[in-house]
This record gives structure tokens, sequence and C-alpha cells, in this order.
């Protein structure tokens, strides 16, 4: 019996140059064609250089063409992700817990799910859908679209890509449908060759870091498949944006963090947010940065005494960030202070996976028979890792999972002081409300 190897990889980069692409290879059958985009407009393009004059009507239509072409991406159904939020609730205590730093990218390992169901049926696929919420796999992949095309945005200002790939092996019997309909509705490219192979490896490795803007190269370079693989899947997502309002570097300090091990001396962002909505639970304080892009980067505090661990699970504060809860709130200046962090972790998926009732797929009652109707196969086992450091300018982030076959009252006064000295949970956000990264800085 082979086993299938299954590889999931997310990916978020901030600030970069470029949106990353295919990659061009001789095992390449199909490169995925993502939606045309109209550059974001430069205004000191539109500048006469010799008499500083702003042309105002160039710059409209260019505008004007970036706004249609970018609505027509955010512009899905209203409520498309709200069976999802149960999954988040569910699944993030779950994928966070651990000791020192933990980081996650929940969005992604949902695509990932997704594609898996579809090389699943039966038992398999099933376990999969209840836990996404899903009625059907028709309802999945729809929700999927949905989640894909809402989060891409390649305009040369925001970089935003949930991309996909698959590979199969070499002489391999697939379901030419199945294998039709993640190239259809997953904008997946496609790869064919001897898997296990250095020469495969290496073009999946290469895929990886195009996917990961380089971010994860020491990672990545230990992504091997061997003889055994009959089949992988690779999901990332790759976004870039920057803060609403950058931080001043003139205004960083340094200071002490209260780390589990022991104090240590960091570097502290430090900013004023006027009269900013200022959240407050069972245990926990909480603010959010915006970003360039309408998304936020949620920060929180947990009261004195209270772990990150436990605030994740009880579910206060991320059911006030995922679900809306927003009943304890108030508009007061918010006297910030943030911790520059690079953090980075591994993680072991099996068992977290398996605890959230997805099972089957790990045993020899795998059912992969969409995509291998003659052969047997099984998900050897699942591995995330994630990286995320922020500082004055905005966040870098990158992931990949490999899947083998303060207080709890009200502020008294209009101004209050966040101070982030001591282990916190973090939530980035789309413009959707959907977590892209979530996080604990036990040590910065």
């Amino acid at each position: 019996m082979k086993k299938i190897l299954l590889l999931v990889l997310t990916a978020a980069l901030l600030l970069s140059a470029c949106a990353p692409a295919a990659v061009q290879n001789e095992f390449v059958l199909a490169v995925a064609e993502y939606p045309a985009m109209s550059p974001y407009p430069d205004e000191m393009s539109f500048v006469d250089e010799k008499t500083g004059v702003f042309d105002d009507e160039g710059f409209s239509v260019v505008f004007d063409a970036w706004l249609t072409d970018r609505k027509s991406q955010y512009d899905q159904p209203e409520g498309y992700a709200d069976t999802l939020t149960d999954y988040f609730l569910l699944s993030i205590p779950e994928f966070l817990e651990g000791e020192g730093n933990t980081v996650c990218s929940p969005l992604n390992i949902y695509m990932a799910l997704a594609m898996l169901a579809e090389v699943t049926g039966g038992g398999s696929r099933q376990q999969i859908l209840d836990l996404l919420g899903a009625d059907s796999i028709e309802a999945l992949r729809t929700q999927a679209g949905y989640v894909w095309n809402a989060h891409y945005c390649a305009d040369g200002g925001t970089a935003s890509v949930l991309a996909n790939s698959l590979w199969l092996d070499e002489g391999l019997r697939y379901s030419a449908d199945t294998v039709s309909t993640l190239a259809k509705d997953y904008f997946a490219s496609v790869y064919q060759g001897d898997l296990g192979s250095g020469e495969m490896n290496k073009a999946l490795q290469e895929w990886l870091d195009e996917q990961t803007g380089g971010l994860l190269e020491e990672q990545t370079q230990n992504v091997a498949m061997d003889p055994q693989t009959v089949l992988a899947l690779a999901s990332a997502i790759y976004y870039r944006v920057k803060w609403a309002s950058e931080f001043s570097e003139s205004r960083s300090t340094e200071g002490i963090f209260h780390a589990p091990g022991g104090d240590t001396e960091v570097t502290y962002m430090n900013t004023t947010l006027s009269y900013g909505p200022y959240y407050w639970g069972e245990g926990f304080a909480a603010a959010y940065l915006g970003l360039e892009d309408g998304g936020r980067m949620w920060l929180v505090l947990p009261d004195e005494g209270v772990t990150p661990g436990a605030l994740l699970e009880s579910g206060t504060a991320l059911d006030m960030i995922l679900g809306g809860s927003y009943e304890d709130q108030t508009a007061v200046q918010v006297n910030l202070s943030l911790p520059k962090f690079d953090i980075t972790a591994d993680t072991q998926l099996n068992e977290k996976l398996s605890a959230l009732g997805v099972t089957e797929v790990f045993g020899g009652d795998a059912d992969f028979t969409p995509i291998l109707p003659q052969d047997e196969a099984w998900l050897d086992s699942a591995q995330h890792a994630a990286r995320v450091a922020i500082d004055e300018e905005g966040i870098t982030a990158a992931a990949y999972t490999v899947m083998m076959a303060c207080g709890a009252s009200m502020p008294p006064e209009d101004e209050v002081d966040l101070i982030l000295d001591r282990p916190f949970l973090f939530v980035i956000t789309s413009r959707d409300n959907l977590p892209l990264f979530a996080g604990v800085v036990n040590e910065p």
C-alpha cells in the first residue's frame, strides 16, 4: 500500500516588493491564471516633474479602473463566511496550544482542509465537512471560492493571494474530474513527475520559496517527498500590506518584557490611538491596529494572573474578535506600547486535527477514491510552521503546513495605557474579519 503525502503551505508576506507567481519548470502541466487587476494608482506618478501640477483627470481614470477591479474581488455574497466562525473558534485554541511562542494561519488551514475534502470521500470527507460546518462538498467548494476571491489582490500596492498546487506521481492513475476541479475552482497549478526524486523535491521547494518570498527557506529545504509519495497538495497565502498609520521610529523605547522564563529587554513601539475603540472582557483588555487594506491586528492583553492559554480556552476574547461580541467597548485615548517581535513556531497537526474530529484520513480506512480510484492511500502526517514579525512599518509573516498522505471592567478615565509587557495574544484579520494569523507571544 502506498501512502499519500499532502503538503499544504501557508504563507504571508507584508511589505514585500512583488506578488508571488507560479513556478515554471519541466514538470508543470498547468499554471493557475489569476484575475487581472488594474495597478494601484501611484499619486506621485501623476505630478509633472517640471511644473509640479497634479493630473487630476489622468489619476481619476486610473483610480476608477483600479477601484472597479478591487470591488469585483471584494464583492462577495453577504455572510459568505458566517458558518466558519464556529470552526475558527474551535480550532484556533487547538492550533495554538503549546509552550513558548505559538503561531498559526487559520485561514490557510481552512483552505488546505477544503482541498483535502475534494480528494477524499466517505467518512474521510464527512469529518472534514463537519469540522468546517459545510452541508456538502458543493457548498464547501462554493464557499472556498468566495474566500479565495475575497482575499485576492495583486495590484502592486497590496498583495494577497491564496495560491494552491497539486503534485502527481508519474504514471499515476488519477481522476481527471477531481484534478480539473482543483485547477478550476481552487486556482491550483498542476505538476507531475517522479515524486520523491531529487528533481521533484527541488521543484516543490522552489514553489514553496516562491510563495513565501524566501522567508522560510530554512524550513522549506527540509520539505521532501519520498518514493512512497503518490500525491501532494500545497496551499499558500501571500499577504503584503502596511499599517494604516505607521509607528514613528523616534518614539521607540527600550523596556522590560516579563516573560515566563524571566524578564528580558525588548524594543517597544509606541503610539497613541486617539479615541479609538478599547475593548475589555472577563480577564482581558484589547485594542487593534488598522491595516492599509482595511484589515486589523488585534492585540489582547490578559489580566495579571491570567495566561494567554487560559484566555484561549475560555473563548471570550476570540468570540469578541471573530464573533463580533463588542458589548464592552468605549472610545478612549489608548497609549499603546507594543514590543517588536519575530516569532516562529513548528506544530505537529496530526493529534490536533484528530482532536477536532478529523481522524479517518490518518488510518487504514482513509478514502481517497475521488482522486485515486484504483489506489489505497492515507494521510501520513501533518505539520505546520509559521513566522510573524512586526516593526514600525508593518508585519512580515509566513507559515507552512506539511500534511503527510486589560481588565474586566470599563476604564474609569478618557485615557488608558495598554502596555503589552507580558505574554499576550494577537490575531491578524482581513477586511472580512477572517483570521489570517493568530499567535501567542510569550517572549518577543
